[in-house]
């Protein structure tokens, strides 16, 4: 594979996907496969900054765009849906032979977790996983989260409304948490911690991580 970021068209059964492929610039050792939320795409900023940390440490980043998003289209389809989209991308994703990490922020990381073990994910990675909508702790989704059956890291923000570090249950999974992040991992000025301290914060717990995975 070239070291050059690429895109690559993926068809579905939920319709066209895409992977933008940012290749491991050393030995590359495995791949982690990243989707967005339910309201932004892949420029959304610890997806961009886990792009530009991880192919040093020997990891090749995809980044996922669901079929909803690539056709320009506003709004998320049914979970079930995003599952069909993701199934359909999963051979492409295990095409270069590597394990393959499910990973996503938001609505993704609901994703990864559904179907981790049903498609072989090696690890799961969740970014901002919404454990309930915000300002409704009743209606949890933990048991996606434990019942991923793999290796999972959450990294979630301190301040995130769809359910804040403390607010997890406990379960065999670890979680890494940027101090005083919203649900974007967006830090408020007054906090003394910079985006670029966040995203460090965010793309060390990730590396440290997948290192300890072998």
């Amino acid at each position: 594979m070239s070291r050059e970021p690429r895109t690559q068209n993926v068809t579905t059964d939920a319709g066209e996907a895409r992977i933008t492929w940012v290749p491991a610039t050393t030995a590359p050792r495995l791949v982690l496969a990243v989707s967005h939320g339910a309201g932004g795409g892949i420029e959304a900023r610890d997806l961009k900054a886990l792009a530009a940390a991880l192919p040093a440490h020997g990891v090749t980043v995809a980044l996922v765009e669901q079929p909803w998003r690539v056709a320009g289209k506003k709004v998320a389809p049914a979970p079930k849906t995003l599952d069909t989209g993701w199934r359909g991308l999963w051979p492409a994703l295990a095409a270069p032979g590597l394990p393959v990490v499910a990973g996503g922020r938001s609505a993704g990381a609901r994703v990864a977790c559904r179907t981790a073990a049903e498609l072989g994910a090696a690890a799961v990675l969740a970014l901002s996983f919404p454990l309930h909508p915000p300002g409704k702790p009743e209606k949890s989704r933990a048991d996606e989260l434990l019942g991923t059956g793999v290796p999972t890291l959450v990294v979630q923000g301190g301040n995130d409304p769809f359910g804040r570090p403390e607010e997890f249950p406990p379960g065999a999974y670890e979680l890494a948490e940027v101090p005083y992040g919203d649900h974007g991992f967006a830090v408020p000025k007054r906090s003394g911690l910079t985006e670029a301290r966040a995203m460090e914060v965010l793309t060390g717990a990730v590396t440290g991580w997948l290192t300890s995975l072998g």
